[in-house]
């Protein structure tokens, strides 16, 4: 068991019905500070449902949450969590650079960290723009922006290569790379592939339930595979 000076996030039988049916039963994992942590399993596994009780924008019916060894019912995380939904579309109609700058302001970061993350991002164009005339792509950039201007040590973002091409989503893991330093992310991805470049850990869910979790090589060997088997291997023979 790993020390809870080490543990960051620690989640222990988490569970959530929707009246009768069982979306989440028995979710168990940790985090520790300075990793990427995948979150994958096939649509309908319960990835987002995970997310949104974390965050309490969902009741969980049962389990605990504890941060850095101390206990928080899910859903009350928000002194150590931020969460960026995949869809979420604040202040549409203000131009880009106005919510950024008010986000900035919110969170008390410095205007130098907005201008790194904003050329970073390539976004020095759609500044003057509404968020709801830009492409899904620059509106991913956006949120990812928001996500990393918050200073909180959890960062769970839903799908943040979504609307991004292979060269883009590469320059984006370099990013987060980048800025994980003192944080941890929990990135939500449907894309095995993505999930492989980007992540030092892995927790697998399949029905609302744990299929696996760990390193690539820890879930080959889960999988009795060969310990340089692929996550997409992997994949097909937990799920």
């Amino acid at each position: 068991m790993m020390d809870s000076a080490v543990t960051g996030l620690r989640v222990a039988g988490l569970g959530k019905n929707f009246g009768k049916f069982r979306v989440l039963e028995k979710i168990s994992f940790s985090t520790v500070p300075g990793e990427i942590m995948g979150l994958i399993g096939p649509n309908g596994a319960g990835k987002s449902t995970l997310l949104e009780c974390l965050a309490g924008l969902l009741p969980a019916d049962r389990g605990k949450v504890s941060w850095q060894g101390r206990e928080f019912p899910a859903g009350r995380c928000r002194p150590f969590l931020w969460y960026q939904p995949d869809d979420a579309l604040p202040f549409s109609g203000q131009r880009v650079g106005i919510t950024l700058d008010f986000f900035r302001r919110v969170q008390g970061v410095p205007l130098a960290r907005l201008q790194e993350l904003v050329t970073e991002l390539e976004l020095v164009p759609m500044l003057d723009k509404p968020l709801r005339v830009l492409s899904k792509g620059f509106r991913r950039r956006v949120l990812l922006a928001l996500g990393l201007l918050n200073p909180r040590p959890l960062l769970l973002l839903d799908e943040p290569f979504d609307g991004f091409d292979l060269r883009q989503s590469l320059a984006v893991m370099e990013l987060l790379r980048r800025h994980r330093a003192g944080r941890t992310l929990l990135l939500s991805i449907h894309q095995l592939s993505e999930a492989e470049k980007i992540c030092d850990r892995f927790l697998l869910l399949d029905q609302g339930r744990t299929a696996g979790f760990g390193s690539r090589a820890e879930l080959a060997r889960q999988a009795g595979l060969e310990a340089d088997a692929g996550l997409e291997e992997i994949f097909l023979a937990l799920v």
